[in-house]
């Protein structure tokens, strides 16, 4: 996303003092500094650029007490899950772990949002930014916000930014993010989940499809054929971004830096690594994350002892769903063919034990329908 120009950065709109919930506000309020102090220099002295971070019990929450409760369980502020799945990697000796917990905050924590980074400008992650004259923004809009962090991967594939491939059929009917991902969800709960596939208020097909298995419906036997056996995105995503491995380190003049050895275009189907109550399906569309035994080196030797605890290819579900795909075509676009599964051969050597609950066994692969 290319940044905005300094000026836009900064530029308060006069609008802003009409603002009938924010406009009485004094911007020493929120920001701290002495509003009475003619001197520029001495007035903004302790003035706090965000603040809704890390806690905005004291300016947020003033009014929406309810949504600053649980702002700490929120995964945009947290990001607990990424947390606890280096946790489980590491190595568990205190001096060890403490290096690459130290890491993790330096990198991989640089990426959390806020009330504001939501609100009222772009996350810092692209450099921040007013998104239009501190005018507080009830639906953060998708592209200036959502996709400005989740890019890579969901934006590039819900707009259709991915060469050969069309955008996600919801984006085609003009919907944004928060049509499926509700304030509920994005404010967290108070509850402290392991992934976000676990959050109670998280999206679900069924929430809009309800009528799939209907007798009615036009594909209810294959709905019902393959219900609790395969995910929604088995037979209705088209291929997406998958990651290599990230290293992070710094550079002679102590900026911190990541490399990844890139990125392909695949498609595949993995045994289920979540399978609960909630996600019964075996089967599931499956992505490769940057991740390997060697992404905190710089910071400390065989600090991943634990790497094998995960795998690196993960419980996906794509933003570019389509009604018709490649592999629901016919029964035998999927049954029998080899090439849409996650096979021992397509994992490094390196990996497979980590990916060994992942990797489906040739046995378990559907066989061809004769009758189709």
């Amino acid at each position: 996303m290319e940044p905005l120009a300094p000026h836009e950065k900064i530029f308060v709109d006069s609008e802003f003092a009409e603002d009938e919930n924010h406009g009485a506000l004094g911007c020493h309020e929120c920001h701290g500094g002495n509003p009475k102090d003619p001197n520029w220099k001495t007035a903004h002295k302790g003035v706090i650029k965000d603040p809704s971070y890390p806690d905005p019990s004291s300016t947020c929450g003033t009014c929406h007490d309810d949504i600053a409760e649980n702002y700490e369980t929120s995964f945009h502020v947290s990001l607990a899950p990424s947390k606890k799945m280096i946790n489980m990697r590491a190595d568990p000796d205190k001096a060890v772990h403490s290096k690459v917990d130290a890491a993790r905050e330096s990198h991989c924590n640089a990426c959390h949002s806020s009330c504001g980074q939501c609100h009222i400008s772009r996350p810092e992650s692209v450099e921040g930014g007013l998104l239009d004259g501190h005018l507080f923004q009830k639906r953060p809009p998708m592209q200036e916000v959502c996709t400005a962090c989740h890019g890579s991967r969901i934006g590039k594939e819900y707009l259709g930014e991915i060469e050969g491939v069309p955008p996600d059929i919801h984006k085609q009917k003009y919907f944004k993010c928060d049509k499926c991902h509700k304030a509920d969800e994005m404010h967290g709960d108070g509850k402290d989940y392991a992934n976000r596939y676990d959050v109670e208020n998280g999206p679900k097909c069924l929430d809009c499809h309800k009528d799939i298995y209907d007798a009615k419906s036009e594909n209810a036997k294959n709905h019902w054929i393959h219900k609790d056996q395969v995910s929604c995105h088995v037979c209705h995503s088209m291929p997406y971004n998958n990651c290599t491995s990230c290293h992070v380190g710094k550079d002679k003049q102590g900026l911190k830096f990541y490399k990844i050895k890139g990125s392909f275009i695949d498609f595949k189907i993995g045994i289920n690594p979540l399978r609960t109550e909630k996600r019964p399906e075996r089967f599931v569309t499956v992505r490769h994350i940057p991740v390997d035994q060697g992404t905190f080196k710089f910071y400390v030797k065989n600090g991943l002892t634990n790497f094998d605890k995960l795998p690196t290819w993960k419980l996906a579900t794509p933003h570019n769903v389509r009604r018709k795909t490649p592999q629901n075509k016919t029964c035998n676009a999927c049954h029998g063919n080899e090439d849409l599964f996650l096979l021992k051969k397509d994992v490094k050597r390196e990996y497979l034990k980590a990916n060994k609950d992942v990797i489906v066994p040739p046995n378990l692969i559907p066989e061809k329908r004769r009758d189709d």
